[in-house]
Formats: C-alpha cells, sequence, structure tokens
C-alpha cells in the first residue's frame, strides 16, 4: 500500500533536523508544520480511518498556538533552544497540563494532568507537545497474558509497517506515531524493552537512557530501580537530539573517537531470519568500530525472570500507590483501589486479559516484604557480575539482536514473547542505557540491533547507534502500510 495520506507524507517524514533547517530558513513554520501533522493523525489514526493505528491518545488543544507564538519568537530572534517549534509527542503516561496523563487506564481518565520536569524542558526548549500517545496500559505490567500496545482508553495501537502486527509496547504509540510520521520526535518510557521493543518492530531509533539521568518525577511510575523516559525517533542524530534536552546535558565530541564493541553471540531472538541478518550486518562493521570481538554472554534463565519480576512487583505496590495518593482529583489513591475500580469495571478494563500481577503485588508486602531484597541482590549480581561486567570488559558498547518482527496481535492469546532476545533484561535490572538501531528488514518487517553501554555513556551508546545506522545506510524508510492478510 503506498502512504494513505500523501499530501502530508514529504513534510511529515522529515527529520527534527531538516524541519529545524526549514524553519531557520524561513521556508516552514512550525505552525504549518503542526497543522500538517494534525491534518494526517485525522486521516490515519482514529477510528473510521482507513488504518485505524490508534498511536494517539489525545491531542493538546493549545499546540497550534504554541506553535504560531514559536514562529513569532523566532521572528523576533528569540529562538528558546534546539527544540523551537518542534512538535514533540509524549507517551500517556507522562504528565503534561492538558493531556490525561491516564496510563491508559479509564481509573485515570478526569484527574487533573501536572506539569512533568521532563515536559517543562522539552518547553523551555522550545518544543511544541502535540499530544500523547496510546500504550499498553499501566505500561504493561498487569499481566502476563497481556497484548501489547491494548489500553481500555485508546484501544489496540497497529504496526504501520502492517496492520495486524504488534507495535510493541509498551511505548507502542510512541513507536508507531514515530515511524507512521506523525511526530518527528517521541518520548517513551522503559522498565524492561519498552522504548527498544516499539523502536525496533516499527522501525525507528529508541534509547533508554541510565536510569535517574531523565527525571521521573509526574511519570506513572512500575519501579524505581528500573523506569527510565527516553526518545524516539527516526534518525540517532534527531534521538540525540532529544536526549540532550531531557537528560540537560550538551553533547560530547565523540565523531571519530575510538570505539570498540563486543557482539552478544549468545543471545538470540529465536528468530533464526532475524539472527542471520543481524550476523549479518555485525560483519559489515569492522570498519566502522576500531574492534568488533564476538562474545559469549550470560543468558537469564527462569530464576533471573521470577527475581525481576518479584522486585518489580514490590515497587510497583509502594511507586504507584504513592504516586496516586498525591496525583489531584478525585479517584484511585492505591493500587488497591485501581485493583479495585477494574474488578468493578471489568467489562471496559479487563475483557482480553486479568490483573494477576497487580494482585501479586499487592500480596508481596512491597520492598518491606521478605521477598524484594534478596531478590534483588540476586537479579544485581547475575545482571552486573554475571553478564554485563564481563560482556563489556576491554569494549565501549555491547550488541545484540533487538526484536523479531512484529508478531500478529492476538487479543484471546496475548503476546508471542518468545520472539525477543535477552539485550534488554540485564541492562533494565542494572538501569543501564540501551538503544536500538534499524538494521533493515526481515520478510519486509522492520528489525533493530540494540545497543548496550555502561552507565552514563549514553553518548557513546549513540556514538555506536549513528556508526551502524552509517555502515547499514537504511534509505529514510517509510512503512509499508501492508493490510492485514493471513500468513
Amino acid at each position: 500500500m503506498t502512504d494513505p495520506h500523501p499530501q502530508s507524507a514529504d513534510l511529515a517524514f522529515a527529520s527534527a533536523h531538516e524541519a529545524t533547517a526549514r524553519l531557520e530558513a524561513g521556508e516552514l513554520t512550525s505552525a504549518e508544520l503542526v497543522e500538517t501533522l494534525q491534518r494526517r493523525i485525522a486521516a490515519l489514526d482514529g477510528p473510521g480511518t482507513t488504518t485505524e493505528l490508534r498511536a494517539i491518545a489525545a491531542l493538546a488543544d493549545d499546540a497550534g498556538a504554541l506553535a504560531a507564538a514559536r514562529d513569532a519568537e523566532r521572528a523576533r530572534g528569540e529562538a528558546r533552544g534546539p527544540l523551537h517549534g518542534l512538535p514533540v509527542l509524549i507517551k500517556d503516561n507522562v504528565e503534561a497540563e492538558g493531556l490525561p496523563g491516564a496510563a491508559g487506564s479509564t481509573a485515570l481518565v478526569g484527574r487533573p494532568a501536572r506539569e512533568s520536569p521532563l515536559v517543562a524542558r522539552m518547553r523551555a526548549a522550545g518544543a511544541v507537545v502535540l499530544g500523547s500517545t496510546n500504550l499498553s496500559e499501566w505500561a504493561n505490567i498487569r499481566s502476563g497474558h497481556s497484548t501489547s500496545g491494548w489500553s481500555a482508553t485508546g484501544g489496540l495501537v497497529a504496526n504501520p509497517w502492517s496492520l495486524d502486527r504488534t507495535a510493541g509496547g509498551s511505548s507502542s504509540g510512541s513507536g508507531a506515531a514515530v515511524a507512521a510520521g506523525l511526530a518527528p520526535l517521541a518520548v517513551g518510557t522503559e522498565t524492561d524493552g519498552s522504548i527498544v521493543c516499539p523502536s525496533s518492530v516499527n522501525g525507528v531509533v529508541g534509547l533508554k537512557p541510565t536510569v535517574g539521568v531523565v527525571p521521573t518525577h509526574r511519570v506513572v511510575p512500575i519501579s524505581a530501580s528500573q523506569d527510565s523516559p527516553g526518545p524516539m525517533a527516526r534518525r540517532v542524530d534527531d534521538v540525540a537530539l532529544l536526549f540532550g534536552v531531557l537528560s540537560g546535558q550538551g553533547a560530547p565530541a565523540t565523531a571519530g573517537a575510538p570505539l570498540r564493541v563486543a557482539y552478544a553471540a549468545t543471545w538470540r531472538t529465536g528468530h533464526p531470519a532475524t539472527d542471520a541478518h543481524c550476523d549479518a550486518v555485525v560483519a559489515g562493521l569492522a570498519g566502522a568500530f576500531d574492534a568488533v570481538v564476538h562474545r559469549d554472554v550470560a543468558t537469564p534463565g527462569e530464576a533471573e525472570g521470577e527475581d525481576e519480576l518479584t522486585v518489580l512487583l514490590g515497587e510497583l505496590l509502594d511507586d504507584l500507590s504513592a504516586y496516586l495518593a498525591e496525583r489531584p482529583g478525585e479517584g484511585v489513591r492505591s493500587l488497591a483501589d485501581v485493583v479495585d475500580y477494574e474488578e468493578l469495571n471489568a467489562s471496559r478494563e479487563m475483557p482480553f486479559f486479568g490483573h494477576e500481577h497487580f494482585s501479586a503485588a499487592l500480596a508481596s508486602g512491597g520492598r518491606a516484604g521478605e521477598g524484594y531484597a534478596p531478590a534483588r541482590q540476586r537479579n544485581l549480581a547475575w545482571a552486573l557480575g554475571t553478564c554485563l561486567e564481563p560482556a563489556l570488559e576491554d569494549v565501549d558498547v555491547l550488541l545484540a539482536p533487538a526484536y523479531a518482527p512484529g508478531w500478529k496481535t492476538d487479543l484471546t492469546l496475548g503476546d508471542h514473547a518468545g520472539m525477543a532476545s535477552p539485550a534488554t533484561m540485564a541492562p533494565a535490572i542494572a538501569g543501564w542505557p540501551i538503544a536500538s538501531v534499524p538494521v533493515g528488514l526481515v520478510d519486509g518487517l522492520p528489525v533493530g540491533l540494540a545497543v548496550i553501554g555502561r552507565p552514563h555513556d549514553e553518548w557513546v551508546v549513540l556514538e555506536a547507534a549513528r556508526r551502524v545506522e552509517r555502515v547499514v545506510a537504511i534509505p529514510a524508510i517509510r512503512p509499508a502500510w501492508r493490510a492485514p492478510r493471513r500468513g
């Protein structure tokens, strides 16, 4: 299928850097860019459109007025910063004034959203918050039988490459929206895989920074030890641009610096064509790095997965309850209230899967529960001492296949979770940075290469991702909009 809204395609797929150059040259206004994207969203996203992406949770009522204000500031020579006049979408679990911040749950609909620090940083840099994106409800922590990309408030996000396939999760809408040309920049959040997965399966670039580098205040939480908001875009340079603003960091000079990488030869997605494709990509990287070595890296077993879940559920009980208690407005004030609400509203909130993880979190006792501390200790010992530190010995970054191509969405049986490599788990537990960069198509669907670095080495990770992007030399790929089909 060709682009379903070709009138807007050329401008919609301009990178953030390209759009900025045109804005600075007076060839484009922010108001024109925002209006173009709003028309594109109206044509592609909602119920009744030919594609029904359902990537957008809500549009900001003031986006047009703010874009016009950014244009007036530019005309006066008063550009605010590197995002001046650029539209940005934020995941619906991030609070911003005028947007729901509902985490996909009807339990939070109508609760006033405040300005989160990360949104304030973007606005201070001149960004226009275009709207918020749909997500896997509560960032996909409710159930082990969930379908990524589904929420009670937004429905099921589709993948613009193939409309019957997953957009990943939990930052599903952010990944699908960027891939579909609904915005040049988006913010996602990750606890374990929630930026890397939708970036990989939608063919965009995403970065989960070191935990704590981007503020999480007024972001609906799962886990203080693992939650991290991060940037998503179609190109590495655009992700770097947004990361600099989100983190408050200036970019160091990394171009041309010595860079050694290891490839995790034992980390497989389980999809032979994807693993073979990533192997071939890495084989072609020798000239881009000072060394490329293959390394056997420890893979997680059931015990590591059970420990991680114990930690996440313990922190969820404490952190989500504390967040709900202090959020303005009437409604749920704790995780126990959420469970009660969902059981009373099961037809809306749980038509396809339940909330057994929420129930387990209530029974866990939180961080004070007897299982939490030993599980966290074992988890960190594995992630650091067994996995990441040996893997990154004498190299700067670790590469691995990210995810297999997007699987068919299935609201009856839930996700087919066997198509992920172990790449996200150890960095998630340790709080280390990880990115995904597109490296081509497998059966016409995008796949990504994961890039993992040490804590606070985001700029090194981005430089490695930039070199991969340059070697692979994928043109500015646009989604295929393949109609649902059998097989």
